[in-house]
């Protein structure tokens, strides 16, 4: 709470927000302008405005995907690859699809990693495929860019399955693709994603048929693993 001295007077001014440029379809840029003089001592004068100072905001939007809304199954959706190529996830029919928001300084890193790419190594002639998305929504902890993440994971772990781009997984701001699975397998306490290392199984035509907790261990859904491969 913020605590005011009682002769303290507080004037608000309404300045005016100003689109610069308009929103494309894949990024946007919306800049407004502010007085830098931010000091206030009583009694309160309103500071002259003289020289600006801009703002920036990049907004991360997705193009060329099926909206949640729409799709039928995860084979409707296109995501980008770490260098910025889509990927069409119909590419992936007939294969059973493990897919985690992953996150390079989580408490969770070293164990998923090791043991996503055991399943992997083990599965993977089977069937089976595990599709990672980068996310820095919980604890901001994948700051990088996907050059670093790929070079953290190929180097450290010696990861063979797919990273893909970095993704926002909860709020508007959420990739089209974590929108479906979120209301396809709501979680135990309502649909967001909770944590890095959340996991959802999904069969070989597409439809999501678990969710996992980021705590849930790679290693003990393998017997789910096995029951939709036929392996």
């Amino acid at each position: 709470m913020l605590a005011l001295c009682p002769s303290t007077r507080i004037l608000f001014r309404v300045t005016t927000i100003r689109f610069v440029a308009p929103f494309s379809s894949t990024s946007s840029s919306l800049h407004f302008f502010s007085n830098p003089n931010r000091t206030l001592s009583p009694p309160f004068k309103p500071p002259l405005i003289s020289t600006p100072t801009a703002f920036s905001f990049n907004f991360r939007t997705y193009s060329n995907m099926a909206t949640s809304s729409k799709a039928k199954s995860v084979h409707d959706f296109t995501v980008k690859d770490a260098r910025g190529k889509d990927v069409n996830l119909g590419d992936y029919k007939g294969k059973v699809l493990l897919i985690v928001n992953v996150a390079s300084q989580c408490g969770l890193t070293n164990s998923n990693y090791t043991e996503l790419s055991q399943l992997y190594e083990k599965y993977k002639q089977k069937g089976l495929e595990i599709l990672a998305f980068p996310c820095n929504q919980f604890g901001a902890q994948e700051p990088g860019n996907n050059e670093q993440i790929q070079e953290f994971v190929c180097t450290r772990f010696k990861a063979e399955f797919p990273v893909f781009d970095k993704v926002d997984v909860n709020g508007d701001s959420a990739a089209p693709l974590y929108k479906f699975l979120r209301s396809s397998k709501g979680g135990l306490f309502g649909n967001g994603i909770k944590w890095n290392f959340s996991k959802f199984l999904v069969d070989k035509e597409g439809n999501v048929v678990d969710r996992y907790a980021p705590t849930t261990s790679p290693l003990s859904i393998e017997k789910d693993l096995v029951k939709l491969l036929g392996a």
